[in-house]
């Protein structure tokens, strides 16, 4: 590779949200003029939870719609939907046998999605962290923007690798992927409650600013968005154990590519009233623009299908060659 290849994946939940984007999408738009982009609509991982298929097949397209309505280039990025290329489960199976069950019992988001019930969480729940470290090994990508809550899997997905590296006997034939944090923020916490990330699964949609949503929805969730009774500080310290104001503090500075410093120096001692128009303007400006283009987009079903079949036709060409290499060191015979 002349390039390092960054490799990242978001799972079609449908009606991505701030978070998504604030997160992970807008991070990917920034590197793929830095890097080799492969950005994968993880439909695999999705069904660890049931999902109505028509409803995942619409949520398919709206993920790549919404890649694309953010900014991500089709002709210079990978593009593609997990499902098409099949040596991301084959190499998966590779990893459960690499991989130990007490590393995945470590797991924190299996013990928080599988709850107190976990004889009643689906397998592919709990092994679902290898097809991850599948999904970035397959391409020998070195590097994956990450978010807080992600480091964990990255971790088990190096510990494998280093792994196979050593019971293969093959040093450095899988790169020790290193992680991309964004300098800002990295984590949308819900408009309600400054303890719970932003999330589509919770109930009241007053949480959170989906991408789709119109400037009037826009104004009136902000206008309100949980705050407290104290004005804006004017240094970092004063956001101490004030959790919701730190939230809208920190999505007005990454809207805007601003350190959080600088907001509370242009904000600090005035109101949260005031400020939340400001931050309305930010969002209204910067979050419409792509809601507009996902619908657009959304009225053209073959062009994103194109675009799909594209970007998997690429990625299953290297998927291919890594996992022809990977089964002759393992020993492994494919005859078809």
């Amino acid at each position: 590779m002349n390039k390092k290849r960054v490799f990242s994946g978001v799972q079609p939940t449908g009606n991505l949200h701030l978070g998504n984007y604030l997160g992970a999408i807008k991070n990917f738009v920034d590197l793929q003029n830095k890097f080799e982009c492969v950005y994968c609509i993880v439909d695999l991982h999705a069904i660890t939870n049931h999902q109505d298929p028509k409803v995942l097949d619409s949520n398919i397209l709206e993920t790549a719609a919404t890649f694309i309505a953010s900014g991500l280039k089709p002709d210079k990025n990978i593009i593609f939907n997990q499902a098409s290329v099949a040596a991301h489960s084959e190499l998966a199976w590779v990893f459960n046998c690499v991989a130990r069950i007490g590393w995945l019992n470590r797991m924190t988001q299996f013990k928080e999605k599988a709850g107190t019930n976990k004889e009643n969480a689906s397998v592919g729940l709990l092994v679902y962290p290898n097809l991850m470290a599948a999904d970035i090994l397959l391409y020998k990508a070195t590097h994956v923007p990450v978010g807080e809550d992600q480091k964990q899997h990255l971790e088990l997905t190096r510990d494998i690798a280093k792994k196979f590296n050593n019971d293969f006997q093959c040093k450095n034939f899988f790169p020790i992927v290193e992680p991309l944090i964004p300098k800002e923020i990295s984590r949308v916490m819900s408009l309600r409650n400054g303890s719970k990330k932003m999330s589509k699964s919770e109930e009241s949609d007053q949480s959170r600013i989906n991408l789709k949503d119109e400037k009037d929805s826009i104004d009136q969730k902000i206008k309100k968005a949980k705050t407290d009774n104290e004005s804006i500080p004017s240094e970092i310290e004063g956001l101490k154990d004030r959790k919701e104001a730190l939230n809208l503090l920190s999505i007005y500075a990454s809207l805007n590519e601003i350190k959080i410093e600088n907001v509370l120096k242009e904000f600090g001692g005035k109101n949260f009233s005031s400020f939340k128009n400001k931050l309305s303007e930010s969002l209204v400006e910067k979050i419409c623009p792509i809601g507009n283009e996902i619908k657009k987009l959304l009225q053209d079903k073959d062009y994103l299908y194109k675009i799909l079949e594209k970007g998997s036709k690429n990625a299953d060409l290297i998927a291919k060659n890594n996992l022809k290499e990977i089964y002759d060191i393992v020993g492994l015979k494919k005859f078809t």
